[in-house]
């Protein structure tokens, strides 16, 4: 790898972490894209770097997350279930999920049609009057943060997509479309946290210097790239619909199986 290939996949993971398209998908797809060999490194660099983003979260919610005692709690109840899952399935995730782009391949075109479904059953009760029974983060029941967390569990599959889980989870269970955006983005903080923490428990002392360098350049880009993305998306969601993310997945996927297969 080399810093070129550091700096494309710190944009690549800065532009996916946060839209229902998948950011370890892309990186996958990317680093093949790019004549990465598979190895140890590549997949924890696939992981560290999303600590960049995950702190583009931090920097842009500082005072909620400074503030909000009762966001906070139904956070790390969302995050429970998740962290046991991934946990037990660190293993299997590394060693034969990580690195497979037929899995990425089928995770976005199936995660495209389901997003799409979805999509217009929310129009549709929008149309008939529905309203969102919950329109912040800290009015949102314990149940049902937990629910939400066992949903992003999925995304331990390269491809479904964390914020696409918590999205539709969400919106299923009665938050607003700006509170469940706002919950996959802080549910995000710990998530990452675990997964990067444990990554470098079990691999980070057989790093080089210059890899962690590489890991720093990817990090540092995947922070201001995230940055401008989560000011957007915020901005999207007020008038428009995923569906165009849900159309997304499906022509990457396609595009991918051709020219990779």
């Amino acid at each position: 790898m080399t810093f070129i290939h550091a700096i494309i996949l710190g944009i690549v993971e800065g532009i996916t972490e946060f839209l229902p398209i998948s950011s370890t998908g892309h990186l996958i797809v990317t680093s093949k894209l790019i004549g990465l060999v598979d190895s140890e490194f590549l997949r924890s660099f696939e992981i560290f770097i999303q600590l960049g983003a995950i702190l583009a979260v931090v920097y842009y919610y500082r005072r909620t997350i400074a503030t909000s005692v009762a966001t906070w709690k139904r956070v790390l109840a969302a995050f429970i279930p998740t962290g046991v899952i991934g946990f037990l399935l660190y293993t299997l995730v590394k060693q034969y999920l990580l690195g497979n782009a037929m899995i990425v391949v089928w995770s976005l075109i199936i995660g495209g049609v389901i997003l799409i479904v979805f999509e217009r059953w929310c129009q549709r009760k929008t149309a008939t009057g529905y309203v969102a029974t919950f329109n912040t983060v800290s009015e949102v029941p314990f149940k049902i943060a937990v629910y939400i967390g066992i949903s992003q569990a999925l995304a331990v599959i390269p491809g479904v997509s964390r914020s696409g889980t918590t999205i539709v989870a969400g919106q299923s269970l009665g938050l607003s479309r700006a509170a469940v955006v706002e919950f996959s983005f802080l549910l995000a903080i710990p998530t990452m946290l675990a997964a990067s923490g444990l990554d470098l428990l079990k691999s980070g002392i057989t790093f080089s210097g210059e890899q962690w360098l590489l890991l720093g350049i990817g990090f540092v880009t995947a922070f201001v790239v995230a940055l401008m993305v989560i000011k957007w998306l915020l901005t999207y969601i007020q008038k428009h619909s995923f569906i165009v993310f849900g159309i997304y997945r499906i022509i990457a996927g396609l595009i991918f199986f051709f020219v990779l297969f």
